[in-house]
């Protein structure tokens, strides 16, 4: 399949799914520039955890997943923790920070990255998980959305299809945004999202899209994703509603992938920080999710 009948394979599904949000609902995304690291201490006289290297740490191809058992960066962390949760109560998860503040949470991204206390991120994650901070859209949590972009194995052609997206949908929001990870290998992506009609009128669409996959554990700190199927819950249009309750609809994204590419995408993702309370996630594209559990 050559490359313009693979795009417009993704921009069907992509319309096939229930609309994110317009452009104007987001800030730019939060990058990793050049900066000065704020170095981390566990205690008065320690220069932080002695295989923190800045040079690797924005890169998740490249970095080791790091280690810290010392018992009294626990108090940095929570510390970390709670200023990270702060920023994002005040930002809509980030996008309204200013330039300032987002270097502020990639510095704190990095050190609680550093100060990861638990030896197999990937098989510590199990559970419900609600975004907290994206530095990106928060839509693109998705298997669905990641799933694209693994197909057009190229990150700026993933991001024209979702500018088309987004040029094509009226103004809305992201809502709720929550994953939940089985013991069983099974992952649930639900995002609740309210978009526009038309611009100035009052009335939004609303509904839950809900993105199931499997992931198989690759080494410590890896998942590889693969989608399976994509339906839209909890629609607020009323005979809409009852239809999809009484006939549940599921678009089989996976197979319909199996059947045109010979093959279901495989969305890695990189956990480099997770304890009880936190996880932090990357994707193929160095950009990270923060998730607090629920």
């Amino acid at each position: 399949m050559n490359e313009c009948m693979m795009r417009n394979l993704c921009l069907l599904l992509l319309f096939l799914a229930l609309a994110p949000t317009s452009s104007e609902a987001f800030s730019p995304p939060i990058t990793s520039s050049p900066r000065k690291n704020t170095a981390t201490y566990s205690t008065t006289d320690d220069v932080g955890p002695s295989d923190y290297d800045s040079n690797t740490l924005l890169d998740p191809n490249v970095k080791p997943m790091l280690i810290d058992l010392n018992p009294e960066d626990e108090l940095i962390r929570d510390d970390l923790k709670r200023e990270l949760l702060l920023l994002s109560s005040v930002s809509d998860r980030g996008l309204f920070l200013s330039i300032e503040e987002k270097d502020i949470v990639v510095d704190i991204i990095t050190q609680l990255e550093a100060l990861n206390p638990t030896k197999e991120t990937a098989r510590e994650c199990y559970g419900e998980w609600e975004l907290v901070l994206a530095s990106t859209q928060a839509f693109k949590t998705s298997p669905f959305f990641q799933a694209i972009r693994v197909v057009l194995d190229d990150k700026t052609a993933a991001d024209n299809v979702f500018s088309l997206h987004e040029a094509a949908t009226s103004i809305g929001k992201v809502g709720r945004v929550k994953q939940i990870v089985g013991e069983d290998g099974s992952f649930t992506s639900e995002v609740n999202l309210e978009v526009g009609i038309m611009p100035g009128m009052p009335f939004t669409v609303k509904g839950t899209v809900v993105t199931k996959a499997g992931f198989e554990i690759i080494g410590s700190e890896q998942w590889d994703v693969f989608i399976r199927t994509t339906q839209v819950k909890k629609s607020n249009i009323p005979i809409l509603d009852q239809v999809l309750d009484q006939y549940p609809f599921e678009l089989p994204v996976g197979d319909i992938y199996n059947r045109v590419r010979g093959s279901i995408p495989v969305v890695s993702l990189k956990t480099f920080y997770v304890d009880d309370s936190m996880r932090i996630t990357r994707d193929v594209d160095d950009n990270f999710y923060v998730f607090s559990r629920a």
